[in-house]
């Protein structure tokens, strides 16, 4: 990550702090990070960064603005984490499901994180470049300026809502989440063919619905997005062959 360049240079601190290590925009997101991963995204303060960095809290605002300038900066280390080792296939849309999935596993990897980062902007360089790749993709398969946005803002708000709901089962207590997954097996699965004919019907394969429906949305998207774009090979319907 690039140092904020929010704070004039002359602020950072460049003396060791009392653990021994010199504050960086880079150590000080790595702390946050680690507190807010074991402690949630509501216990955090910049009092217990200082601490945990072994430094005055006030030296935090060296290189941030602000808390909201240090959440912004975090929600963007996620973005570049998700977009670490991504390389382009020749394959535009399978390249558009693979950023929807890493955008995804970015996220679950830091839950607490997820529940702020995921519905913000962060205007920063990770993000932009992460928009600038999937834009791109969708530009080179031949949709229009606008409707390569509309597709890209429906790809990303599909990844990242997963992952916020996912995050949210996750920071259920261990018997929560059992009992919900146990609820698809019990209570659905034994409910009476007469008065539930459907969920009777598909009572064996209920038990999905305790897991992730990432990627079959992201499928489905991505299926949508291949018959739709320009160029792609449209069968014509029997009886209308010409």
């Amino acid at each position: 990550m690039v140092e904020s360049e929010r704070v004039p240079a002359e602020r950072k601190r460049r003396r060791p702090t009392s653990s021994g290590v010199v504050l960086s925009a880079d150590l000080i997101v790595d702390a946050a990070c680690e507190l807010i991963d074991a402690q949630g995204a509501q216990a955090f303060t910049v009092r217990k960064l200082g601490a945990a960095l072994g430094a005055d809290p006030s030296a935090v605002y060296r290189y941030f603005r602000n808390t909201e300038d240090l959440l912004l900066a975090l929600a963007d280390r996620l973005i570049g984490e998700s977009m670490t080792g991504f390389a382009r296939s020749g394959d535009w849309a399978a390249d558009l499901r693979d950023l929807g999935l890493r955008a995804y596993r970015s996220a679950l990897r830091h839950p607490q994180i997820a529940v702020f980062s995921t519905v913000r902007v962060t205007g920063r360089p990770h993000e932009q470049h992460a928009v600038d790749t999937g834009i791109g993709l969708l530009l080179q398969a031949g949709f229009d300026e606008a409707t390569a946005v509309r597709h890209y803002h429906a790809l990303v708000d599909t990844a990242l809502g997963h992952a916020a709901l996912d995050a949210g089962v996750l920071r259920l207590a261990p018997a929560q989440r059992v009992a919900d997954e146990q609820a698809w097996r019990d209570e659905y699965a034994g409910l009476p063919a007469e008065e539930f004919p459907s969920l009777h019907r598909v009572r064996d394969h209920l038990p999905l619905m305790a897991g992730s429906a990432i990627e079959p949305a992201l499928d489905l998207l991505i299926a949508a997005l291949r018959r739709e774009a320009p160029g792609s090979e449209r069968r014509e319907a029997p009886g209308n062959e010409r």
